[in-house]
């Protein structure tokens, strides 16, 4: 066995390193963290100067017998886990059990840190170790203790007040309050009709819009023109004063410099990759997790970017001597600024001794790679590696014009505006991407050449009608963006924060925008109220930068611990008495029952939220949360029950509308709104029926058998009457991906039967 034992998280990681190193070291993972706290009460202990309990993580129960039967004939230990506070806290774990173990004794045991996994970063790491951090590992200690302290009191007040299941987290909790913040301020919007006034003009082969800024002497602003009638009137009056022309009666030039964006951290990393790849935070550090352990690019395995955990702009100085030599040779000696461009962190906390995230060399082009990398890491390693070489390239030169044209002797002014690229710079090679952004990033409004006095046609003015708008629902660029402004978790907690907000179903995802659900709302509304300091988000945030200060020796951290347990542990035991579960999960509304007189409240049913008389169970009288009280349900005509002949009428449920019987709960008749459809494929289960085309509880299209329970044959794809010519099972399938387009597939699991179907274009 080797002398030297090399401990990081990761087997891929550990291979790579292995290489680097030679026989004369061997590399183990640790997969993770080796050791958590107990999963049970008395894990963290206030009265003992919060004594931590821990347990070993059962399924790394065998990689950490590796590394001890490793060790034993090792006479130098080197901790290689990630370059951070949790890294640093791996490490700290596997020494603590080696020590319990008395498996240490004499040996060296020395602290490395890859900041990139390439062969030059690693040995010159082993050749130059340190210590292990304590102040890192007591950071870590006071957050991991800190959030099992508010998970493990506020969880089980929320199942005593709300219901079983739910959970409140240190900065969760926080992030949810951002979410239901702005549904609650998208409800409470009120929208304005204005209407815009465009002239359609046209010079020199061009056609081109300007915007109404002046009229009558008068500068126009959003609401000035709030209605039609006003719009068409001014519509004519400008026609009938410009007589088909406008005159150039301003014209301003001016040029304007853009800076490239600074190199990537991890929180603008997840930002752009969702804006422009369209990929959620936890998938960005996955794949960004692969590019730093190691890639086999033709027989040479290297790490590929630096390491992602970052929230520091430096770049090292070989780093940027390498890129700018690069940028040279693509894109010429022009690109390169006299001195480097210099870029200060906006976080006051940042880790300034780690570099941003960039590629390990520029020279790795994505081009020249792209055969040995996967889909998702072409694209993330192209957008890091575009970044970084463009932000050591010269600013960008723009041509800003703006030109006033007017008529009624300068009375009326339409103003157009545009711009132009005189130089492109660093825009040849990357533009940063924009939240909510309506247009796109690369959109650029190009002017005729004209000058004072000249006469410009006048097609004709266009009114179009508008309505302010909301502020919009947060998507996964933006919700880290407010995070991080806000100082809410760091970095590399975002993707967990996002997760667990979805987990536990507080949260929904549709169309890539954040909504709160029912739970959600009510469990925020809880925690606003009766918790209200530690829902705060400067509160969170100057928690944030304690636990900072802990990390650079500013601070200790059991004095940290005990000023925020005792406040929020005697909060906890005050609310547990004073709050009542139906303060909590009920609204009282200015609205009488209309069974009994009794009042309603909006009340959270197991389905979401509904409006249901106070006083059930002697009243059952429930309804919609967006019925109104009058509301009467919709008849079906010319049909009665089936079953008891009362009137049949369109309902609502969780799942979608469907039809009942008006005597409900008495009859509890019910039927789809769309009837099945006959797909006209026999079942080849049962031989007996047809297979009909249904839609599941949550909107699925699947297909199963008409005889149904009796058969349970069902597909999830459209079956076709055609027999599979491998096992002559009598129906195929047509199935459709992203990535092998249409099929005929065989249903049968021990089947692999597909080919591709040409599909008419036309259709």
């Amino acid at each position: 066995m080797s002398k030297n034992l090399v401990i990081v998280e990761s087997p891929a990681k550990a291979k790579t390193i292995e290489k680097y190193l030679g026989k004369d070291f061997h590399v183990l993972a640790s997969y993770g963290h080796v050791r958590d706290l107990i999963p049970k009460e008395g894990a963290v202990d206030p009265q003992h100067d919060f004594a931590m309990k821990y347990e070993i993580i059962e399924r790394n129960q065998r990689h950490l017998l590796a590394i001890t039967k490793a060790l034993k004939s090792a006479d130098t230990l080197y901790l290689a886990t990630d370059p951070d506070r949790e890294g640093e806290a791996i490490s700290w774990h596997l020494l603590e059990y080696l020590n319990e173990k008395n498996l240490v004794g004499k040996r060296e045991v020395h602290r490395v840190a890859f900041h990139e996994i390439t062969k030059k970063s690693v040995t010159q790491a082993i050749a130059e170790p340190a210590k292990l951090n304590f102040n890192l590992v007591y950071a870590q200690q006071a957050r991991r203790a800190l959030d099992y302290l508010v998970g493990f009191n506020l969880s089980p007040l929320l199942w005593k007040k709300i219901r079983r299941g739910l959970s409140a987290g240190r900065v969760q909790s926080p992030a949810l309050r951002l979410i239901v913040e702005r549904e609650l301020e998208i409800e409470a919007f009120k929208s304005r009709e204005y209407w815009s006034v465009d002239a359609a003009t046209f010079a020199h082969d061009q056609a081109f819009k300007a915007k109404l800024t002046y009229l009558d002497g008068n500068k126009v602003s959003q609401f000035t023109i709030d209605n039609e009638q006003t719009a068409q009137e001014t519509k004519k009056i400008l026609l009938d004063a410009a007589q088909g022309k406008l005159i150039v009666s301003k014209l301003e030039k001016k040029q304007r410099k853009s800076h490239p964006a600074p190199p990537f951290i991890t929180s603008t990393l997840q930002q752009e990759a969702a804006r422009k790849l369209g990929f959620t935070t936890k998938r960005t550090m996955a794949v960004a997790q692969q590019l730093y352990e190691g890639i086999d690019i033709g027989g040479e395995t290297a790490g590929l970017i630096s390491y992602m955990r970052t929230d520091s702009v430096n770049l090292s100085a070989e780093a940027i001597a390498d890129i700018r030599a690069l940028i040279g040779e693509i894109y010429g000696e022009s690109n390169i600024p006299k001195t480097p461009p210099e870029y200060k962190t906006k976080s006051k906390n940042a880790q300034e001794a780690h570099e941003a995230i960039r590629p390990t060399s520029a020279r790795y082009i994505p081009a020249q790679i792209q055969s040995y990398l996967s889909a998702e890491q072409f694209k993330l390693y192209e957008l890091i590696w575009k970044r970084t070489i463009a932000c050591q390239m010269i600013h960008a030169t723009l041509n800003n014009v703006a030109i006033d044209m007017s008529c009624n002797e300068g009375k009326h002014v339409f103003r157009a505006t545009g711009s132009s690229v005189a130089t492109p710079g660093f825009m040849a090679v990357y533009l940063e991407g924009k939240d909510d952004s309506k247009e796109g990033d690369d959109k650029e409004s190009f002017l005729p050449p004209l000058k004072e006095g000249d006469s410009v046609i006048l097609n004709d003015v266009i009114i179009a009608q508008h309505f302010t708008e909301p502020p919009p629902r947060y998507g996964e660029a933006s919700l880290v963006k407010s995070l991080e402004e806000h100082g809410i978790g760091r970095p590399s907690t975002y993707a967990s924060i996002i997760s667990t907000l979805q987990n536990r179903e507080y949260v929904t995802l549709e169309t890539k925008r954040f909504y709160p659900t029912d739970v959600g709302r009510i469990v925020n509304k809880f925690l606003t109220d009766h918790f209200t300091k530690y829902v705060d988000y400067s509160f969170t945030a100057n928690l944030e930068d304690d636990l900072d200060a802990v990390a650079r020796g500013e601070k200790e951290w059991i004095p940290l611990m005990r000023s925020f347990w005792e406040p929020f542990g005697e909060l906890v035991h005050e609310k547990e008495s004073s709050v009542q579960r139906k303060d909590v999960t009920q609204e009282a509304i200015d609205e009488a029952c209309p069974l009994c007189s009794k009042g309603l409240s909006i009340r959270l049913g197991r389905n979401g939220r509904f409006i249901g008389c106070t006083d059930y169970p002697t009243c059952t009288y429930t309804r919609n949360l967006s019925d109104s009280a009058q509301a009467e349900p919709e008849t079906v005509e010319d049909r009665a029950c089936p079953e008891c002949q009362s009137k049949l009428v369109y309902k609502n449920s969780r799942y979608g509308k469907f039809i009942g019987c008006s005597a409900y709960p008495t009859c509890r008749y019910i039927e789809p709104l769309e009837k099945p459809q006959d797909t006209g494929v026999s079942c080849p289960k049962c031989q007996k029926g047809q297979i009909f085309k249904r839609k599941s509880r949550n909107g699925k299209l699947f297909y199963s058998c008409e005889n149904y329970p009796s058969c349970d044959y069902a597909l999830w794809n459209a079956p076709l009457n055609e027999p599979c010519p491998s096992c002559h099972w009598p129906v195929l399938t047509q199935k459709e991906s992203k990535r092998r387009g249409v099929e005929k597939v065989c249903p049968q699991k021990d089947c692999n039967y597909a080919v591709a179907v040409e599909v008419d274009e036309a259709e």
